[in-house]
């Protein structure tokens, strides 16, 4: 029999069939009417906050960050489970707020606000991350003309970033944040402008599966956050350390160790309840509470051999699913986890390659991998999908109907 890929004991496999949800992935696809569609399960959703609960250290926020899955469905599942939502859009925002979250625990971060989106953030009571001393200019003018005063925090840049990331969002020149050395003159006009001050969000990188680079970047970041406050306006009310938790995608990598990660928040924690007790330490995370809950789902259309190469075409393909086509931040393609949904441990199998319809070399999901021989009208299954798949995606890219989404 072919071992079982980790990603793979998420889902239970019973009659060579996956389930998710409880449910059998081909009665999945009948009852959602038909292929491409991404599946996310409210239980493993659930589990993996609780999770975090029980591990990390009691008094730590948690917040959701709505970029990584923003489907309405998962978003009103989440909210009642964690602390907060961050929001990086106007159209997010309004995600956050219609789940039910309470604008005063929803935060708005990403550079490029437009001043409409300030004066909307402004009017519900949203937490403001300040990205520049011109988006602060921008927010005090939006209050004056609401009559309102807007909660603002600082995004920091600093010096340091986080090693290991996939995706490094911090240190030396960025387009997020203001850099760690101009902050103080920045608080000083912030302070004179009015604006209510509650304190600073530092997010160093993403998709990181080293939890002693985690704890050093968390650690280093409070230090940080501390001596920011001595220029503050007000007391340090709230410091967000973003997150930067990883899953494992590809062969060899290995889950985040999460008990090293909650040893090394409590010494952090200590250390910022030592010298700032009034301050609450947020931890804001997204793919690590939902890409593997998720799978996207295609139908097999033909099998096709060229110069004795199998090729298994779908109907889906990297204008659904960019980042498991490969060209979603990897400088080297290496394929995501891929099964053929209804023939998990089917006999025969082939080396094949999965592509989709559309006319680009790069619509690749699969790259010469090892699954059971295909048929026409075949379930291939890419997990890991739960976080950056859709939204993430040129769904428009040749014009083909977008996937469908269902939460079970």
């Amino acid at each position: 029999m072919t071992p079982v890929h980790e990603e793979q004991r998420q889902f239970p496999v019973l009659d060579d069939c996956l389930h998710i949800g409880g449910i059998a992935l081909t009665r999945l696809a009948e009852r959602v009417g038909r292929t491409p569609f991404y599946a996310y399960e409210r239980s493993h959703i659930a589990s993996r906050i609780a999770l975090l609960r029980q591990t990390l250290p009691a008094g730590l926020e948690l917040h959701y960050a709505v970029k990584a899955n923003p489907m309405p469905a998962v978003a009103q599942l989440i909210a009642p489970l964690v602390d907060g939502f961050d929001v990086a859009s106007g159209g997010e925002m309004k995600i956050a707020l219609d789940a039910g979250m309470s604008a005063s625990q929803v935060s708005f971060a990403g550079p490029g606000k437009s001043n409409a989106e300030l004066r909307s953030a402004i009017a519900a009571g949203v937490l403001l991350h300040l990205e520049s001393e011109d988006e602060m200019h921008r927010a005090a003018r939006a209050g004056d003309l609401l009559g309102l005063t807007p909660r603002v925090a600082v995004r920091v840049n600093p010096e340091f970033e986080l090693k290991y990331a996939g995706m490094k969002m911090a240190g030396g020149a960025r387009q997020f944040g203001v850099d760690a050395e101009r902050v103080p003159a920045m608080l000083r006009k912030l302070g004179a402008l009015g604006l209510d001050f509650h304190g600073f969000h530092l997010f160093c990188g993403a998709q990181n599966l080293s939890a002693k680079a985690i704890c050093e970047a968390q650690h280093l970041s409070v230090q940080l956050g501390l001596r920011l406050a001595a220029h503050a306006p007000s007391a340090l009310r709230m410091l967000n350390i973003g997150g930067g938790f990883g899953v494992p995608y590809f062969p060899g990598e290995r889950a985040l160790y999460l008990p090293a990660v909650a040893e090394g928040l409590q010494h952090t924690m200590q250390m910022l309840s030592a010298e700032s007790p009034q301050t609450r330490l947020i931890l804001e995370l997204g793919r690590y509470l939902v890409a593997e809950a998720g799978i996207y789902v295609c139908r097999v259309l033909e099998r096709k051999v060229s110069h004795d190469r199998v090729f298994v075409i779908t109907d889906g393909g990297m204008h659904h699913h960019l980042a498991a086509s490969g060209n979603f931040g990897q400088v080297i393609r290496k394929n995501y986890p891929v099964t053929i949904g209804n023939r998990v441990h089917a006999g025969a199998r082939e080396t094949a390659s999965v592509v989709g319809p559309l006319c680009t070399p790069l619509d690749l999901l699969a790259d010469s991998m090892e699954l059971a021989r295909v048929e026409p009208g075949d379930l291939v299954v890419v997990f890991q999908s739960g976080a950056y798949g859709l939204t993430a995606s040129p769904i428009a890219f040749l014009g083909h109907p977008a996937p469908l989404e269902v939460l079970v």
